[in-house]
């Protein structure tokens, strides 16, 4: 998505070899057109796929995967990252590692909001190593529900996460791919759409 891959360049920042810093517009601070069109791009890829409900993951995939669930007219749930008074009953739960905060979560989800038989698009806002995305496959499949695609909108190429995801026969859509970053530049996989 040209759009998305001009606001990394100009806005986006890489810290490291191995860390992207994009708060102006995705984590921290969210440009809403740029979300809507993420959306209609989420949407228009995953088409094809008869999608129940859309799951996320507390707090940088709401924004996208709910412009996406608006595009594609389907509800959306997010996992938590931490326990509330109001989320404790009929959980499936599983563990996250996050390399960029350096700790675990126990992320959890209630079977309420996804039902055993439902197809399920997972959105989240980066893919590097893959463990926030397999965490949301294993809560959907705890569920009873089954995985139709995973929508990433950055994906660093350059780490295993995509084929992890792969390897298990999940469709993965990225709507950029950085196939390297290095302090002050940022390089895209080129597209083949």
């Amino acid at each position: 998505m040209k759009r998305l891959e001009d606001k990394i360049r100009e806005e986006g920042q890489a810290l490291s070899e191995h860390v992207l810093k994009v708060d102006a517009f995705l984590n921290h601070q969210v440009d809403p057109v740029l979300m809507q069109d993420i959306g209609k791009a989420f949407a228009e890829r995953f088409a094809d796929l008869d999608i129940d409900r859309i799951v996320t993951l507390e707090s940088s995939g709401i924004a996208p995967a709910m412009m996406t669930a608006l595009e594609m007219n389907v509800p959306f749930v997010f996992a938590r990252k931490r326990k509330s008074l109001t989320l404790q009953d009929d959980l499936v739960e599983a563990d996250v590692y996050s390399f960029t905060k350096q700790e675990t979560n126990r992320i959890s989800l209630s079977r309420r909001f996804v039902k055993p038989g439902e197809r399920i698009l997972v959105i989240d806002d980066f893919l590097a190593n893959g463990e926030a995305a397999l965490g949301l496959t294993e809560l959907v499949e705890s569920a009873g529900a089954t995985v139709a695609g995973i929508g990433i909108v950055i994906e660093k190429s350059f780490q295993p996460g995509r084929e992890k995801l792969l390897a298990r026969g999940y469709r993965v859509e990225s709507l950029a791919r950085i196939s390297k970053l290095e302090a002050g530049h940022i390089s895209f996989v080129e597209a083949v759409r």
